[in-house]
């Protein structure tokens, strides 16, 4: 076979390749706004919103209002972690706080559920969401509330008692992540798909399927090492991540925590908000002893609780832990000053 002979027949071998991929890129495509569809119709995110910059944000509530005929303990706002939305914290250990007595309002965080994106990556920081979420927590009258942050929304909690620690009066970090990363590098794949063209790319074509086949796998893992609780995708409307703009939201996010946790760690000892830092001795996902330890050391004051045999998903394992924890801050004084 001759030179131009061999040229061809490459070339049309890389024509057959690119087909290919492009054809499975648009059946991937094609099932992608299925699965978005039918997760809509199945799994309708929160309705009630409130203005902010931008757009708006969705949230759920639950409890006595503040000034009703018995009143509420205090108003606690809960903020979900990755991959979630509002009814993940709220079917957790939400509907407990609010049988206790407390007002209880979560959130959707900007992409998620029902709440807009407002301002695409550059919504990505816990500095961004915390501003947007104070403006909605004023909108609405709430404050000083307790925040509640489970796993990515521990830094999401921390900076806004940070930036705005008059709206604050308490904070429960569940499984936090709020220490920075040892620094690592990324392997080849990963920094070609957090390419803002690649990512996007990806989240409206194989990032969804794969994210629907990986489901339940994930689910039981977040639990371990407990059980996972019976219905907890269909409890926490888990399969609204699988839309390709809360996906990629979703994606943003946790790519810039590492730079934004760096950011604001050094001012944790800065805090005089009454806190206590939960976590499970188990936990697979956001390790104690890297995480909650060190960051109960962190912050002036806070009180470390760590459950023995427990997971991650400690807002619906041990919600009753979290409701006591949540009520003895109401008792809790600032802590002094160095």
């Amino acid at each position: 076979m001759t030179l131009p002979d061999l040229l061809r027949v490459s070339a049309l071998a890389l024509a057959v390749v690119l087909g290919l991929i492009v054809l499975a890129l648009g059946c991937a495509a094609v099932a992608t706004r299925l699965i978005a569809a039918r997760v809509e119709a199945r799994y309708p995110p929160a309705t009630a919103r409130v203005a902010v910059e931008g757009g708006h944000l969705a949230y759920l509530e639950d409890g006595p209002r503040e000034g009703a005929k018995d009143g509420a303990k205090g108003t606690v706002v809960l903020l979900h972690g990755a991959s979630a939305n509002a009814y993940d914290p709220m079917e957790g250990v939400g509907r407990s706080l609010a049988r206790a007595g407390f007002r209880v309002v979560a959130f959707d965080r900007p992409g998620y559920g029902g709440s807009d994106r407002l301002a695409g990556a550059e919504a990505a920081t816990p500095a961004f969401q915390g501003r947007v979420l104070a403006a909605a927590i004023d909108r609405l009258a709430l404050g000083p509330v307790i925040l509640l942050g489970h796993s990515w929304s521990g830094a999401l909690a921390l900076r806004m008692a940070l930036d705005r620690p008059e709206q604050v009066a308490g904070l429960v970090l569940v499984a936090p992540v709020a220490q920075p990363f040892p620094p690592q590098g990324l392997p080849w794949w990963a920094t070609i798909a957090l390419h803002p063209p690649v990512t996007w790319l990806l989240t409206r074509t194989i990032a969804v399927p794969l994210g629907l086949a990986s489901m339940p796998g994930v689910a039981r893992g977040v639990f371990r090492p407990e059980a996972p609780v019976e219905d907890y995708v269909a409890k926490a409307r888990a399969p609204l991540i699988l839309r390709p703009a809360a996906a990629l939201a979703n994606i943003q996010d946790l790519a810039g925590l590492p730079a934004a946790l760096a950011e604001q760690a050094p001012r944790y000892g800065t805090l005089r908000v009454p806190s206590v830092v939960v976590s499970g001795e188990g936990d697979p996902v956001v390790v104690t002893a890297r995480q909650a330890e060190p960051l109960s050391r962190a912050v002036p004051g806070a009180r470390l609780v760590v459950l023995p045999g427990a997971g991650h998903m400690i807002t619906y394992t041990a919600p009753d832990a979290l409701v006591r924890e949540t009520e003895a801050l109401l008792g809790r004084r600032t802590a002094p000053a160095e």
